[in-house]
């Protein structure tokens, strides 16, 4: 893999959460952030399959949406076990979660992937709880389920960490009063104004819509050849299908605040499944609320001390 490595230097978690606290409860009628012990993410609500997000923090940006546009490039397809290698994780123990797209050579179709695994004692001793979501072809609906598979394809982002409890950001929202409908891009944005276009400061974690409505969209499978290649960016925007659903939603995000390296970094990306085992998730968009319960966020996020450029396509 043709990696680039850039050394990030974050500012505390004490730091970014008074960064925070003022955009954040701009947008929100409550807001909360504070610096907190990691609770057990292995379980409910989150059902993750590692304990925390600390240790040997690093986020990696592999592929890129130019695999996707003008046409699907079917040959980018990675194994998550050699992309924590490009990472340089350590083999015995580790974690990785976020948001890429899916298997398609294994599932039989175009897919969202919720990377959610962990390992220790090396890679053959894997607890994968990742799932992908995808288009049924009978019905046009999302079906989500867990996948025993640890590929990727076309791009996808990661937060890597040894999977060690430990302090992170925790986040508590309720009740949008603002303009930003997206959770993760208010966070993104407030860090830019912040701390501006020449620092880079990279989270990852897990975002839990605990009540109220959120769209997602869920790529269908790929386009007929006499269907390609797509002609402009909003002919992929209209190929997707975009789906509306209650919390509680579990959300795996990576975001960056800024590209000071022009390393061509997807600067926000989340995807998600439902903790319930409905048939409920994709890539997260934004908030729409709810007719009797206003949005409710938690998110807990820890920022990365490496970030590595995996692949990075030619435009």
């Amino acid at each position: 893999m043709e990696t680039q490595i850039i050394a990030l230097s974050p500012p505390s978690l004490e730091d970014l959460a008074e960064a925070l606290r003022a955009p954040l409860e701009a947008n929100f009628e409550h807001a909360t952030i504070s610096v907190v012990t990691c609770p057990d993410l292995r379980d409910a609500p989150f059902h993750l399959a590692t304990q925390g997000l600390s240790g040997d923090e690093k986020i990696a940006d592999v592929g890129g949406q130019p695999n996707l546009f003008p046409r699907p490039r079917l040959d980018c397809i990675w194994s998550m076990p050699d992309i924590s290698r490009a990472m340089e994780m350590d083999e015995e123990k580790g974690s990785l979660l976020g948001a890429g797209a899916g298997p398609f050579h294994v599932v039989g179709q175009n897919c969202e992937l919720a990377p959610n695994l962990s390992w220790s004692g090396g890679f053959g001793n894997v607890v994968n709880g990742t799932r992908v979501a995808l288009i049924d072809r009978d019905t046009g609906g999302v079906s989500v389920d867990k996948t025993s598979s640890l590929d990727c394809a076309l791009m996808v982002n990661l937060f890597g960490s040894s999977g060690d409890t430990g302090p992170v950001l925790k986040i508590s929202t309720k009740s949008r009063t603002g303009p930003e409908k997206s959770f993760t891009e208010c966070i993104r944005k407030a860090l830019h104004a912040v701390y501006g276009a020449s620092c880079m400061i990279s989270l990852g974690g897990v975002v839990l819509v605990k009540s109220g409505r959120a769209r997602y969209h869920v790529m269908p499978d790929f386009p007929s050849e006499q269907d390609l290649p797509f002609k402009e960016r909003k002919d992929v925007d209209n190929w997707l299908t975009y789906h509306d659903f209650d919390g509680p939603i579990v959300c795996l995000s990576v975001l960056h605040s800024a590209d000071p390296e022009a390393l061509g970094l997807r600067m926000e990306h989340s995807h998600a499944f439902s903790p319930l085992g409905k048939n409920a998730g994709g890539h997260y968009h934004y908030d729409i609320g709810g007719d009797e319960v206003g949005v409710e966020y938690e998110a807990y996020f820890n920022t990365a001390k490496t970030l590595y450029r995996v692949d990075r396509p030619a435009t």
